[in-house]
């Protein structure tokens, strides 16, 4: 109970960060994707509005990461970060727990206020709760361009970690 105490601004701060990211997320997406929404009209290439969302996307996390709270709790917002943190010995097991806790209820709190304030269009296709979801080449594909993202990703966290 002492790390709780001692780091429970540290897990509220990874909460609202990540409810911060998923609100923009299902907000941005809404905004890009929902058929009724002028910005979807104004951009008829469903290619260009999902490559939209992606750069609006990373703008959040940079934002997210280089903000007061990101460079207090560490801007893992990402079990994955958290885990690799972990695992290189940066985090202790206690604080990894209650890391990844508060990532995931921040999560379905961002996600939660999203459904209650934009009710169906957030939650019925298109946007669909911002799942993702496999496209063409099927689930397979979507399993090895996950892999791929996550090893680049960790890589990219573990060279930083490293330099």
């Amino acid at each position: 109970m002492e790390t709780f105490r001692k780091h429970l601004p540290e897990y509220l701060m990874e909460a609202a960060q990540l409810a911060l990211f998923l609100i923009a997320a299902g907000v941005f997406t809404c905004v890009f994707q929902y058929p009724g929404s002028p910005i979807h009209q104004a951009i008829p290439n469903g290619d260009l509005r999902r490559f939209l969302i992606g750069v609006v996307m990373g703008i959040t996390a940079i934002t997210l990461i280089y903000s007061p709270w990101g460079k207090q709790s560490g801007a893992h917002m990402n079990p994955a970060v958290t885990l690799t943190f972990y695992r290189l010995g940066k985090v202790k097991r206690q604080d990894a727990i209650f890391y990844i806790l508060f990532q995931c209820l921040g999560g379905l709190f961002g996600v939660y206020l999203v459904a209650l304030l934009l009710g169906q269009v957030f939650t019925k296709v298109p946007v669909n709760y911002i799942v993702t979801v496999p496209g063409k080449s099927g689930w397979v594909v979507a399993v090895l361009g996950e892999l791929v993202i996550a090893f680049v990703m960790m890589m990219i966290l573990m060279s930083i970690l490293w330099s």
